[in-house]
């Protein structure tokens, strides 16, 4: 008699990709640039450079340049890369360009910068909030700023809160990329012409620390400062409300 061999169904279970193949580019991007951003910083201590002697150095590059305009906007938007203040490319600005084009120039550079941040943030941040347990934990404070993602983006630039942090963050939380980027231009300007009018008001070179200063130049600098924190607080007052 012809023997029957049984016909074992073997379950083949799906496997699910390993973390090298499912996360390898962002593992390879997040690499570069922790090695950028440490190479950088290991010239500058090495170099004993100081954030205000390599601002004396772009300084001096960007006036015997001609064209010195778009060498700063570069600078300006991979400045957050290496985690380069953006407050001291701003003083940087009006000093070389005046107050007018160190306005331009910066606003360009910084909403590029913002930009820049903003995407490295949401391709590093890709499927990291997936998670049930993940969604549960941040929900709370996701949520205001994904439902109003224009008015508090616009709160945070008027208030001054870390101008890449803020970058970075919107980023990783999958904030609407138009909203934050017109609320980045409107809630920095005050700022952005602030610091760049205290730039101009400058005399001198960052070598031995900040040069001297026009008073009244400075005077004009620290009201538009006040004036963006007059600003910020009523923006904050209004949203409550609404």
């Amino acid at each position: 008699m012809p023997q029957h061999i049984p016909q074992v169904k073997v379950a083949v279970a799906e496997r699910r990709p390993s973390f090298w193949r499912q996360h390898w580019q962002k593992i390879v991007a997040l690499l570069f640039w922790l090695l950028l951003l440490g190479g950088y910083q290991w010239y500058a201590l090495s170099k004993h450079l100081s954030p205000l002697a390599v601002l004396q150095q772009v300084i001096t590059v960007l006036k015997s340049n001609m064209f010195g305009g778009l060498l700063f906007v570069v600078l300006y938007t991979l400045r957050p890369l290496i985690l380069f203040p953006a407050t001291v490319l701003t003083l940087g600005a009006g000093l070389v360009f005046g107050p007018v084009w160190g306005v331009v120039y910066t606003l360009i550079g910084s909403n590029l910068s913002a930009l820049l941040a903003f995407f490295v943030g949401r391709f590093l941040g890709e499927r990291l909030l997936d998670g049930e347990r993940t969604k549960a934990i941040v929900e709370h404070y996701t949520e205001r700023l994904r439902n109003n993602s224009f008015a508090t983006v616009l709160t945070m630039r008027f208030i001054f809160l870390p101008y890449d942090f803020v970058n970075y963050l919107c980023g990783v939380l999958r904030v609407d990329w138009k909203a934050f980027l017109l609320a980045t231009i409107i809630g920095s300007l005050p700022g952005t012409i602030a610091v760049v009018v205290a730039g101009a008001s400058l005399h001198g070179d960052f070598s031995h620390g900040l040069p001297s200063f026009d008073l009244r130049v400075f005077a004009i600098s620290a009201v538009i400062f006040v004036l963006s924190l007059v600003i910020a607080r009523f923006v904050k007052r209004r949203e409550q409300r609404g």
